[in-house]
């Protein structure tokens, strides 16, 4: 079981809902439920530390963080996270064709394998994305 916390920091609060705006309220939801005693406070520390307090800085655009973190995720062959931050990129307004020629010019700063396993692994991710999107989407309308 989840640890509960009573009070949550400004910070926290902030990225809640920042996390939610880029990652979908559904994934954190799920990110949150799932975690146990050993995992909250990592859910907690990200929530409160990367988004509460990075994500929410004025200087870069959500468009501009995603495609940095898209890159770094590239760069450092995390698929796992490239899966997560590639639904951020599209809500946050980075397109299908911006997004092959991030893994394009990867190519040029994190080498061929790096790039070829972001290229395959961002193509066989894109329908599930799209499908997720589309489902919460028909989720809003519905309540509207």
């Amino acid at each position: 079981m989840a640890r509960k916390q009573t009070t949550r920091s400004k910070a926290f609060n902030d990225g809640l809902a920042m996390r939610k705006k880029v990652l979908g309220a559904d994934y954190v939801e799920k990110s949150f439920k799932n975690a146990d005693e050993f995992s909250s406070p990592f859910q907690e520390l990200a929530t409160e530390f990367a988004w509460g307090t990075v994500w929410t800085r004025p200087d870069l655009s959500l468009r501009d963080r995603s495609l940095i973190t898209l890159a770094q995720c590239i760069a450092l062959n995390r698929p796992n996270e490239i899966k997560v931050h590639l639904r951020g990129a599209l809500r946050n307004g980075v397109t299908k064709t911006e997004i092959r020629e991030l893994c394009l010019h990867s190519f040029l700063y994190c080498g061929g394998p790096a790039s070829l396993d972001a290229f395959n692994f961002i193509k066989a991710t894109l329908p599930e994305i799209e499908a997720l999107e589309n489902k919460a989407a028909k989720k809003k309308q519905s309540q509207a």
